[in-house]
This record gives structure tokens, sequence and C-alpha cells, in this order.
């Protein structure tokens, strides 16, 4: 086990290049203190491996030199391709993908290149959703380019509920969220995070100084921190029909405060549900019809009753005859 995790610290430092102690720590999930006694051990084995000190420190090879990678056994190699290249969701990222793919293919010895044309073809990937739409990709290449380059971007913005503005961005990362694509980038407002397929055009300008200390992960991490908890402050109180809870609770799943629930003796259960606001409830109770009482609050069972009201209203009028 230690072997592995020292070969896993030298191919890490050989395609970073330098990292601090408790970034190691953190890939390889040991304790700062371990990454340490690891590093001494390398050190005493001979293995150019040296700690800079400073803000701008970490562990780091000697540079020129390079250890042999070994060949992928087969864990690995499912792995790899079952992040197949389609799921970026760009044509042409994917294509390019499917390029290094197969290159890496030609390179393997018969036995594995068998088992992975077996394996590529046991899974298929499809971007589209129910609906038949995609995200917009197709500036993601421009984006990807502008990220890995470190040059600024000049972009057409379409926030949610805004008009398009013009906006020069500094790019940071990319972030790959189930299908979606988010642009993490440095404004002068500060850090900010960007849906690509709301991206209408982009345009390449000059590099930039990109910031030593920004750690993707991390802003990631904080930033949907932050998200889920101003979301969920709308609670209410809801007695649902047996034959709709199940599907129900498989919806409120993905929620990030999982509802409490009381059983009552019909079957009906009564759920604590987190919304985003009261109109989000109203929505989506009223949308589950008789399937549903609403205990509380107050204010959305009178809005929920009123829809309600509306809808009867609207229906018996449509069934007079004319």
């Amino acid at each position: 086990m230690r072997a592995d995790r020292l070969l896993s610290m030298l191919l890490l430092l050989q395609a970073k290049g330098r990292l601090t102690g408790r970034e190691l720590a953190r890939r390889l999930e040991v304790s700062p203190r371990t990454v340490h006694r690891d590093m001494e051990a390398l050190s005493a084995a001979g293995v150019p491996v040296f700690a800079l000190r400073g803000a701008r420190g970490g562990w780091q090879l000697d540079e020129g030199w390079r250890t042999r990678v070994p060949g992928l056994d087969e864990a690995e190699l499912r792995a790899l391709l079952m992040a197949q290249p389609r799921v970026v969701g760009d044509p042409q990222l994917a294509r390019a993908a499917e390029r290094a793919l197969d290159k890496l293919m030609a390179a393997l010895p018969s036995s594995l290149r068998e088992q992975a044309s077996s394996m590529r073809k046991r899974l298929h990937v499809d971007t589209t959703g129910w609906s038949g739409s995609a995200e917009d990709l197709s500036l993601l290449p421009i984006v990807q380019e502008a990220v890995a380059r470190d040059r600024r971007l000049e972009i057409r913005y379409w926030p949610t509920g805004r008009d398009a503005r013009e906006r020069i961005v500094d790019p940071l990362g990319l972030v790959a969220k189930g299908g979606t694509w988010y642009l993490v980038a440095r404004t002068r407002d500060g850090l900010r995070t960007y849906r690509v397929s709301r991206i209408e055009n982009a345009r390449l300008l000059d590099g930039f100084d990109r910031p030593a200390d920004f750690d993707l992960a991390s802003y990631w991490k904080a930033s949907t921190d932050e998200l889920r908890r101003g979301r969920g402050r709308y609670e209410a109180t809801l007695r649902i029909a047996p034959e709709v809870a199940a599907s129900f609770q498989r919806w409120r799943s993905a929620s990030s405060a999982p509802p409490s629930t009381e059983r009552g003796s019909e079957g009906w259960v009564t759920l604590s549900v987190p919304f985003d606001d009261e109109e989000q409830a109203a929505f989506v109770v009223t949308g589950l019809g008789a399937g549903v009482d609403v205990i509380g609050p107050a204010s959305l069972r009178a809005r929920v009753a009123q829809r309600h009201a509306a809808a009867i209203e609207r229906a018996a009028r449509l069934a007079a005859p004319r």
C-alpha cells in the first residue's frame, strides 16, 4: 500500500511540478505528517525531491528527473474507458478526446486491447436530455483554450432573467457538473461562475497573470456550499398521499436538507420539506393536486387553495354548453 502511495506521489509531482504538503495529503487521503515521512523516505532512496519554503513553496522533484510510468492495470483501464469522450458534450472536443483514446488503445498490449474494445462496446453516453435538448457547448473549445493558455476572454453572457452583457474575464478553470459546464473566472468584482451554455460569443484577448494561490476544487466546494445554504430557507409541512409520497421523496432527495417524516394511520406521510421560496412551494404543491394537503404555513395553504379554486372555475367555464 505504501509503495503505491509513494509512486502516486512521484507521478503527481511529475505531472504538477510543485504541490504543497496539504494538497498532497488531500489528494492521497493521508495526513500531512504522513506526506512528510513519505518524502523523507523517497529522499533516502535517492529520489531528488526537495521542499521549498515560503508562500509559493511546496514539494518538488529536481527538474529533468523522470520516472518511468508503469502500464495500466485492468481496473485503471476500465475506469479510464468508462469516462468516454462523448461525456464532454461538445463534438469538437469529443473527436479530439476520441483520437487520444484511439492512440492509447493502439499502444496497449493485445490482451488489454481486446478487453478495452469490449468495454467500449458496452457503454453509450447520451448527452441530450429527455426533452431532446442539450447544453449549447459550441463555445466550450475557445473557453477551454483561454483557460489552458491563461488568456483573457471577452464574452457576451446571458444571466438568468436578465439581459445579456459584455464582460472581460480572466478564466481560471472549468467545472463539469453532470452535463453542464461552468467557467470560473476572475473579474473586477471578484471571482464569478458562468454557465458555458449561456455564453453567446467569446473572443480571446491578451494574457494575464494567474493567481498562484487559486485552487479550483476548493473554490467550487465553497461556492456550492454557499449556494446550498442560501436555498431551502422556506419550509412547508405537507401531508402526502401514499401513492404520491414515494416518487415525491425521490425527487426531493436532491435537496441539501433531507425532509423529516411522520407516517399517519391512513398511509399518508407528513413531510417537512425545504423549498427556495413560497412561489416554488406553491408551484410544486399545486401540481400534486388532490395528492397533497398543506399543513403549513397558512399563507401557502391559502395560495394553493386560491390556485385550485381558479382552476376549477376555468374548467367549469370550459365545460359549460355554448
